[in-house]
């Protein structure tokens, strides 16, 4: 197995560790896709008060990863499969995407990529999405990877697809107790250098490793 599990939490402790750092995985949401935003404005804002000076679209974004992380964790004894994800979808895009929580119909660019994914298809994206989360060849964390790699350049959603797809993962993660995946910002531009050759290649062996190696956290005893 090249990535056996870092982790191995009860339910309560990975439930611990997903609460403890769930500000801090939304924040790097934020940074994912080029929002303008700090961490303390970020804690500040799920906190329920506002910033002045933070742009509304960024609250709203903000709260929108809030809403879907609350109900990943509302749904952890639930399968992880299309209806979820485009479920996670529906409330990291609610009010910013064309339409969210439902696949797109057109063609999407991707910047800094000449790479154009496919319009997906319901049937061949829950198949796959099927396929990678009970390979029982791999370990949980190995899934959560392959699933992140797997929606972010699917690119299923006219939005917010790396952050659902981040969603996702940790669903997988934390279900199984084996840790949470957050970019942190010393890692991003790493991340997006890696992400954007994973865009051109379709080969994501080094953002598979990277982010195994940099990206997963969880509790030492």
């Amino acid at each position: 197995m090249n990535y056996p599990d870092k982790f191995k939490l009860t339910r309560e402790q990975s439930l611990f560790l997903a609460k403890k750092k769930w500000d801090e995985n939304i924040y790097c949401g934020m940074k994912m896709e080029n929002r303008n935003v700090t961490f303390p404005e970020t804690q500040t804002i799920l906190q329920g008060v506002n910033v002045g000076h933070v742009a509304l679209d960024d609250i709203q974004a903000i709260l929108n990863m809030r809403d879907a992380w609350r109900y990943l964790l509302d749904t952890l004894d639930e399968t992880l499969d299309m209806a979820a994800v485009c479920a996670l979808n529906g409330l990291v895009s609610r009010n910013e995407s064309l339409a969210w929580g439902v696949l797109r119909t057109g063609k999407v660019g991707i910047s800094g990529t000449t790479y154009v994914p496919p319009i997906p298809d319901a049937e061949k994206a829950q198949c796959e999405l099927a396929a990678l989360a009970r390979n029982g060849g791999k370990s949980p964390t190995e899934k959560a990877l392959d699933i992140f790699l797997w929606g972010t350049r699917a690119q299923l959603f006219w939005d917010g697809n790396k952050r659902t797809s981040l969603l996702a993962a940790n669903k997988m993660l934390v279900q199984a107790g084996s840790g949470v995946l957050t970019i942190t910002d010393s890692f991003l531009q790493d991340f997006n250098r890696l992400l954007t050759r994973y865009y051109d290649s379709g080969d994501g062996g080094d953002l598979k490793q990277f982010l195994y190696d940099k990206a997963i956290d969880g509790i030492e005893f």
